[in-house]
Order: structure tokens, then C-alpha cells, then sequence
């Protein structure tokens, strides 16, 4: 089972708070829960996982010792205020790894995207990941910037490839990392 312990030494953002960024523990499940609920509504178009349910974030917050998956948070003091999970394809892709990430609003534009991005990309390397992929709407330039900037490449825009939680269609960018 992975640990629990920190993964960087604090993380002070651009406004000088200091974060910790750590592995998900079972015991996160309730400040998971307010994150989840504190996000603005139009995170709710894209992410895949409903971190407002009960349900969803027991699941997640149960898993933290899979195999194939690593979930990291980052807190200030009791909140959450990020959530990223790297995953491993099965199969012919057991060497791919899928990235999730989201920063509650309060914490955007000070850096924390980029700490969590790093962390994530560490920790797929500790899953032997040879590739990372993340998918993100097109109109996420804040995640691409991220990603680009932790060496991501696009490689490729799929047409009207995701529905919103409306059943709107939107183009979606796939960026990758290959590690070598």
C-alpha cells in the first residue's frame, strides 16, 4: 500500500499559503466531499467523477491503496484544495496512464496546478508508466497551459468526442507525456 506521507515539502502558492500534497487517506472522504461541493458549477461540464455524492467520494477515498492508482490531494490546514489521480490502462496499454486533475477555485492561478501536475507525473513514473495521457475539453487552456508546461505535447483534438453533463457535445484535446 502506497503511503500516506507528504510527497513534496510544503508548497507555498503565489499568495503565500502553504500547502501540503500528500496520497488521498479513507479519513479525507468528508473534506473530499466539501471540495467537491464547493466547485463552480461549470467544473461540473467536464469532470468524470461527481465528487458532490456521498457515494462517489467513499469510493475514491477507499480506493487509496489500488494498485493501478495513485490519488493525491493538496490541503490547506482541513480543506482540500486539489484532487489529481493517475491511472493505469490494462492490456496492450498497461504502460499508458490516465491523469485526472482539478484545483478548487480558490487556489487557482498560484501555482498549485503546476505542483500537483508534477506530483501526478511522479507518481505515474513510480506505476512504471511509460506514457501519460490527459484528456481535457478544448476550451480548458488553463489545463493544457499546465500540462504543456510539465511536457505534455497535444496530440490530437477529437470532434464532438465529449458530452457535457447537459448532453452538449465539445471538442476534446489529448495530451501526452511519453517518459522515457
Amino acid at each position: 500500500m502506497p503511503s500516506t506521507s507528504n510527497l513534496t515539502p510544503p508548497v507555498v502558492t503565489r499568495d503565500g499559503r502553504l500547502i501540503t500534497i500528500r496520497l488521498i487517506q479513507s479519513e479525507d472522504k468528508d473534506a473530499l466531499l466539501a471540495f467537491g461541493s464547493a466547485l463552480p458549477e461549470e467544473d461540473w461540464l467536464y469532470l468524470e467523477s461527481d465528487m458532490r455524492s456521498a457515494d462517489t467520494v467513499a469510493r475514491l477515498a477507499n480506493a487509496q491503496g489500488a494498485e493501478h492508482w495513485r490519488q493525491v490531494v493538496a490541503v490547506d490546514g482541513e480543506r482540500i484544495a486539489a484532487y489529481a489521480s493517475i491511472r493505469m490502462h490494462a492490456g496492450r496499454y498497461s504502460h499508458v496512464a490516465a491523469v485526472q486533475m482539478v484545483v478548487g477555485e480558490d487556489w487557482r492561478r498560484q501555482g498549485l496546478g503546476r505542483a500537483m501536475g508534477a506530483v501526478i507525473v511522479a507518481e505515474a513514473q513510480r506505476l512504471d508508466a511509460s506514457k501519460i495521457i490527459a484528456e481535457m475539453l478544448e476550451a480548458q487552456r488553463n489545463g493544457q497551459a499546465i500540462f504543456a508546461h510539465l511536457g505534455f505535447r497535444t496530440e490530437g483534438t477529437l470532434i464532438a468526442h465529449a458530452r457535457d453533463r447537459f448532453g452538449k457535445r465539445h471538442n476534446l484535446v489529448v495530451m501526452a507525456l511519453v517518459i522515457e
